[in-house]
């Protein structure tokens, strides 16, 4: 864990440091409480022991000032005065814990320790991981009751990824986490130190891939096989959808909703082809027939039908030449139609499974989903909006309530207001089902334990998950100490349980609109309807917020009113192409910065020149491979980060921990 000391005096800042890091965590220091606040906005810390007489900002003010930010950090202050006032006046302020100076050091270990829990998801005191077990107590850690002796960091690094078991973990946010901002090392110290507990782990008897490696992204924990889940207290109980596995399920959604359009543009081809052979295509014919071949050619691949998306090319680059194709080339054409039919009539029910997943050399997802997520369909014109309407999960409600005549209630309303819920009748239940499959939100009845503290730490603990999960507590009491208490824990809305049903979700509905808006927003341009409903099928499992647009004349007033973070253009449409688009956005001061990213079916040496000398930052070939479409966003997002936070620490998009929390799995 990654710790922030702000003391001036160097004396009691020096004893600290060799307390914290035998413990193994990576301890920094301030002297004073500017410098520990341009700190406090580069970098991400797991926990802040701040003195009260510092220098320049004193440690309440500097409390104040991070709360005031929304950063959720546990906060420990630190003082020579033992006044009940003066620790009053910091646990307002928001600190979590307060230690007198001189303080005994197994006090404070434990109370860091404490801390520390509070501030992660999981409150167990031995974290596992199947048959691997770390004691952050004692800072053993066994695998099938043998001990491994590790170094300090390799020890941070397996702590951290079984505090964080969902996640995957790049390079540079291992650096940041397990080393001082003056020492940082390169991307190679954290390989070298991967490798050695790789092969301690292996030693001791567990598999050589415990910790696996997440092509292009990152590393991770591998998921336990099926005898081991038992044993893991992060895996106990019924195995919630990952969230690779919800993005495939939305993904053959998306197909289940279009199959009958792939289907009327495939027999737009054969028309085409018939009418060839018999010299009767008109130019309106031929102009449908070659816009369908180039949307079947970009889409079908992506969603696992390479050999189709290959016939549709190439009965694209026939109709381009309609007017010196001769008889034989008209038949091969219709040939290529019929083809074409039968590969999609004879394709499995779900066409996106494991075989159709590799990319690039990449390993294929798993495991692949059974059965497809149940959407409605509509008709293909209700889709033709300017903007495309959210086809993917509903927002997830955990209720925690033990009254079953308000759950009955409620979740006969949620139907209603386009939500999924899920219940839990005790704490415990309601904490294991966030670790197995975090909710977008939690109606909390704070009752549900006779132990407020405990309830209090988890608001907390939920809080400062990423990203955020939002609490609405719901209660009959209602005074203004509990209202304060919860909102300086992270609560987001109080409600008393006389609101209706309909108020009830009015409120949810509208705490979820806040979440949303704090998201990574991305903008995707296409005139193809398929590929901009499987775009956010892919992406938005990862917690990005999408907005897709199929209408590109009016692109400036949708960029405007959404002023995303990253476009996503598509370099052919009808009226205005990607690359007049991104020359537009070029030209405006405002927009000059944004990244820029073409979606194209070509990849000859023109294509690409026109694309960078438009302005674009980078493309990508379709079909779209759902792997390298995600790494490339991510890696084109954090980049951004970093030249924001160059230029102007208090603007920058999320902090990278953000983009390895969705990126849990390799599409």
């Amino acid at each position: 864990m990654r710790i922030l000391i702000v003391e001036d005096d160097e004396l009691t800042a020096q004893a600290l440091v060799p307390i914290l890091t035998h413990q193994n965590h990576v301890v920094e220091i301030a002297v004073n409480g500017e410098t520990a606040w341009d700190l406090i906005k580069t970098f991400n810390y797991d926990l802040m022991l701040l003195d009260v007489a510092a220098p320049d900002v004193n440690g309440v003010s500097l409390c104040r000032r991070i709360r005031a930010r929304g950063l959720h950090t546990p906060i420990l202050l630190l003082t020579d005065h033992d006044s009940c006032h003066e620790k009053a006046i910091g646990l307002d302020a928001g600190a979590d814990d307060y230690m007198v100076k001189p303080f005994d050091q197994e006090e404070l270990v434990a109370r860091v320790r404490a801390l520390l829990r509070r501030g992660s998801i999981s409150s167990q005191p031995v974290l596992e991981w199947g048959l691997l077990q770390l004691d952050p107590s004692s800072c053993e850690v066994t695998y099938n009751d043998q001990p491994l002796l590790l170094t300090p960091k390799e020890y941070a690094l397996l702590e951290l990824f079984l505090r964080n078991s969902r996640r995957v973990f790049s390079c540079g946010v291992i650096l940041e986490h397990l080393w001082a901002y003056e020492e940082t090392p390169g991307e190679e110290a954290v390989r070298t130190h991967i490798k050695g507990l790789r092969q301690k782990l292996k030693a001791a008897g567990a598999p050589g891939d415990l910790i696996e490696t997440v092509y292009g992204i990152g590393y991770r924990l591998k998921a336990l096989p099926s005898d081991e889940k038992l044993h893991s207290t992060h895996n106990s109980g019924a195995t919630a959808p990952s969230t690779q596995q919800r993005a495939i399920a939305q993904v053959n959604a998306v197909w289940y909703r279009f199959k009958e359009r792939v289907q009327e543009q495939i027999a737009v081809l054969e028309q085409a082809a018939i009418a060839l052979l018999r010299h009767e295509l008109t130019a309106e014919q031929g102009q449908q027939a070659r816009q369908d071949a180039h949307s079947l050619a970009g889409s079908l691949g992506t969603f696992g039908f390479p050999e189709a998306s290959q016939l549709a090319r190439q009965i694209e680059q026939y109709l381009q030449q309609e007017s010196s194709l001769d008889h034989a080339q008209a038949l091969q054409l219709r040939k290529w139609a019929t083809d074409l039919r039968h590969q999609i009539e004879r394709s499995p029910t779900l066409p996106f499974s494991n075989s159709h997943l590799k990319s690039n050399g990449q390993s294929p997802l798993s495991p692949s989903i059974s059965q497809p997520t149940v959407v409605e369909a509509q008709p293909t014109h209700l889709l033709a909006k300017t903007v495309v309407p959210d086809i993917g999960y509903p927002p997830r409600l955990l209720i925690v309530d033990c009254d079953r005549t308000i759950e009955t209630t409620l979740k006969a309303e949620a139907t209603y207001w386009g939500l999924q819920v899920e219940v839990a009748t005790d704490l415990i239940e309601a904490q294991k089902q966030v670790q197995q499959n975090p909710p977008d939100a939690v109606l909390l009845d704070p009752t549900i334990t006779v132990s407020p503290a405990s309830i209090l730490s988890w608001v907390t603990e939920l809080s400062q998950c990423t990203p955020p999960i939002p609490v609405i507590i719901f209660t009959w009491q209602d005074n203004l100490e509990e209202r304060l208490e919860f909102a300086r824990m992270g609560g987001r809305a109080y409600l008393t349980k006389s609101a209706t049903p309909a108020q009830v979700f009015e409120v949810v509905t509208q705490v979820l609109h806040q979440a949303d808006r704090t998201k990574t927003s991305i903008l995707v341009v296409d005139d193809d309807l398929k590929l901009l409903a499987l775009l956010r099928s892919l992406l938005e499992p990862w917690g990005l917020k999408v907005t897709t647009l199929a209408d590109p004349t009016q692109f400036w007033d949708v960029l405007e009113a959404t002023a995303p973070d990253l476009v996503l253009l598509d370099i052919e449409m009808p009226d205005i192409s990607g690359t007049e688009l991104c020359q537009v956005v070029r030209n405006a001061p405002r927009w000059s910065a944004l990244p820029i990213v073409i979606l194209t079916a070509h990849t000859d040496p023109d294509t690409v020149n026109q694309v960078f000398a438009a302005g674009a930052d980078d493309f990508i070939t379709k079909p779209i491979a759902g792997p390298d479409l995600v790494r490339r966003i991510m890696n084109r997002l954090e980049r951004m980060r970093l030249l924001r936070s160059l230029d102007d620490p208090d603007k920058t998009l999320p902090h990278p921990e953000i983009y390895s929390s969705v990126l849990e799995g390799n599409l």
